[in-house]
C-alpha cells in the first residue's frame, strides 16, 4: 500500500455493509528488514522515512533509550489519525557503552573488533501508535562473539552490510557469521 494511510475496509453480514474497524499500517523507518519482517507476516503497510536525533541522553539507560526513540520514530510519521505507526530502535550495547551506527570504514572496524570474542546486548524498543494511545516493548538479547580477525571486520566492511547496523553488524545476514551463541 503506497500514498496515504486509510483504514481498511471489509464487508460483514448478509446485508454487506462497509466497516472500517481495521486501522492501517504504517512502518515509521527506511529499515529494509523491519520491511521484510512486516511483509513476511503478510501484512500491507505504508513506509514512511522519518528522521529522530538518536543522541542518548544524559543519565539515560540504554533500555530507557531505545524505548523513547522506538516512540519518538512512531510520533514523528506524519499520517491520518486512524493510522496504527510502528516505530522501532536497535542498538547494541557493550558494558555501558551505547554502540549506534558507524560513521565509517575505521569506526565499523573499531566496533567489530571491540565486540570480537566477547558478550554484548542487543535492545530493540518498538513502539505502536494508534488512536488509543502508544503501547511500546522491548526486546533484550545476549549475543556472544567468536574472535574476529581484522581482515575478516574489512571484507565485512566492503559487504556493505555494516553500513547502517547498531555496532555494525546485521545478525540476519552475513554479520551472523561472527555469532558463537545467543541468549534472549
Amino acid at each position: 500500500m503506497h500514498g496515504r494511510c486509510r483504514p481498511a475496509t471489509r464487508t460483514i453480514g448478509p446485508e454487506r455493509l462497509a466497516i472500517t474497524s481495521q486501522p492501517s499500517l504504517c512502518l515509521a523507518s527506511s529499515s529494509p528488514r523491519r520491511q521484510e519482517i512486516l511483509e513476511a507476516l503478510g501484512l500491507e503497510f505504508l513506509v514512511k522515512e522519518i528522521e529522530v536525533n538518536e543522541d542518548r541522553l544524559a543519565d539515560e539507560t540504554p533500555q530507557q533509550m531505545v524505548l523513547r526513540l522506538a516512540a519518538a520514530k512512531a510520533r514523528a510519521a506524519e499520517v491520518e489519525a486512524s493510522c496504527l505507526v510502528i516505530g522501532s530502535d536497535t542498538v547494541v550495547v557493550l558494558g555501558d557503552e551505547v554502540l549506534g551506527k558507524p560513521r565509517n570504514r575505521d569506526e565499523a572496524v573499531a566496533m567489530l573488533l571491540r565486540l570480537s570474542g566477547r558478550r554484548h546486548c542487543v535492545l530493540t524498543g518498538v513502539a505502536l501508535l494508534g488512536p488509543g494511545g502508544m503501547q511500546t516493548a522491548l526486546s533484550s538479547t545476549d549475543v556472544y562473539f567468536r574472535e574476529i580477525r581484522r581482515d575478516e571486520a574489512l571484507a565485512y566492511w566492503h559487504s556493505g552490510e555494516p553500513r547502517d547496523k547498531a555496532g555494525a553488524y546485521g545478525i540476519q545476514g552475513l554479520g551472523g557469521a561472527f555469532v558463537e551463541e545467543i541468549k534472549g
